[in-house]
């Protein structure tokens, strides 16, 4: 299945709750951005308990850019999101937070960087709904330049696990996704190319659109 998943990045709860009614009547998940200020360099909303206090029927996944998840996941399993997506390079017990997550009954993903091999993930696959590959060399912000890097990535992905759902974030607007669409990804994270244009709806038609042309 295809999808469009704006990305939330908030300082609070009120922040993540406007984001949500902007985009709530036009899909069905969004992407909440968590950042640390250790594994990712500046600092977002990061109270995950806090969501329960949410009142909306969209799905939330939780995009963790933190350094070791796996000391916070119950919390973050308690909160309400639908899947969780952890970084591979975030913790050295993957394969125990993939486990927890599942066990929970969530959905998980794995990220990976730009410059981390699709080859990680080989033990892995079995246990994943979605990987995500950022399309950006910086993580951590709206607004950063699609690293074309990430294309081959995606071929290969693609190619070596032909039912995984592959997820981009990173750089996304109506060229960029294009050519992500083509290589094979079937889920585009975007933030800045949505919350910064002025015209939600269009630019949400306009990328689900290039889904129909493929």
């Amino acid at each position: 299945m295809t999808q469009i998943i704006p990305a939330i990045i908030a300082q609070n709860l009120e922040e993540i709750r406007e984001k949500i009614k902007l985009v709530e009547p036009y899909v069905d998940w969004v992407q909440l951005d968590v950042l640390d200020g250790i594994f990712a360099p500046s600092k977002t909303f990061n109270n995950p308990l806090e969501l329960k206090n949410l009142q909306t029927d969209i799905k939330i996944e939780a995009h963790l850019m933190i350094d070791q998840p796996e000391l916070v996941i119950d919390e973050w399993i308690l909160s309400g999101v639908k899947r969780i997506l952890i970084h591979y390079e975030s913790t050295q017990h993957l394969d125990k937070v993939i486990d927890k997550i599942k066990a929970a009954g969530l959905e998980v993903g794995v990220v990976l960087k730009m410059a981390t091999p699709i080859i990680v993930i080989d033990n892995l696959i079995n246990k994943l709904d979605v990987i995500q590959l950022m399309g950006i060399a910086e993580i951590g912000y709206y607004g950063h330049s699609f690293d074309e890097q990430v294309l081959e990535k995606i071929s290969a992905l693609r190619k070596k696990y032909p039912h995984v759902i592959i997820e981009i974030d990173g750089g996304i607007n109506l060229v960029t996704a294009q050519k992500v669409i083509e290589r094979g990804a079937q889920s585009l994270v975007v933030g800045s190319y949505l919350f910064q244009g002025g015209q939600i709806k269009e630019r949400i038609d306009l990328l689900r659109n290039l889904f129909v042309l493929h």
